[in-house]
């Protein structure tokens, strides 16, 4: 659901070249690549595993998705390369200096009216999904995920340079709050 919705936020994407940081295994990537057939998208990863799973999901996409292996944080891609950035369940891996780093590369690669679409773990809607996200926590580590419960992602964000940084939907799941977070590279 949430995958969706980030889909809907960063929509219209008509001949747009895109970037998905921590593509994963290519969910993401796949979802746009059939929602809009002019996309053309570059998936990066640090998990070369993760990329062979991604390499099978994506085999039918012909060359408008490819792949590419590398950390966010020293992204391989020239600068204003690409029109929109997204991101899915990736921040909350990181740690708050990775966060900034990461963020500041985007916007180096973003074009100048670029914009950047992030779903991810956020700030809880409810005291039971506070409770559901310590389970999350427990997993993937209290330094990384404090980020999330304390919504600083929009405040790295604009450290990093961007503008117009907005909250978008809001989708309770079992583990916790998903939040949406929009935002744009200035033109200059």
């Amino acid at each position: 659901r949430f995958k969706r919705a980030l889909l809907d936020q960063a929509s219209p994407l008509v001949g747009q070249h895109l970037l998905d940081i921590g593509c994963g295994t290519g969910t993401l990537a796949r979802m746009l690549a059939e929602r809009e057939e002019s996309l053309q998208i570059i998936g990066l990863d640090a998990d070369q595993g993760a990329l062979e799973q991604a390499k099978i999901k994506l085999a039918m996409m012909d060359k408008r998705v490819s792949l590419q292996h590398g950390f966010a944080q020293d992204m391989p891609f020239e600068t204003a390369n690409f029109d929109v950035a997204v991101s899915s369940l990736f921040f909350h891996h990181l740690n708050r200096r990775q966060k900034l780093d990461t963020l500041s590369e985007i916007h180096r690669v973003l074009k100048p009216g670029g914009r950047l679409h992030i779903a991810d773990w956020g700030k809880p809607a409810s005291l039971v999904q506070r409770g559901l996200f310590l389970l999350v926590q427990c997993l993937d580590g209290f330094e990384s995920t404090r980020d999330c419960v304390e919504d600083v992602l929009p405040i790295l964000l604009e450290e990093a340079g961007f503008i117009d940084v907005a909250r978008g939907a809001c989708v309770p799941t079992i583990l916790g709050t998903i939040r949406l977070i929009q935002s744009t590279v200035g033109k200059n």
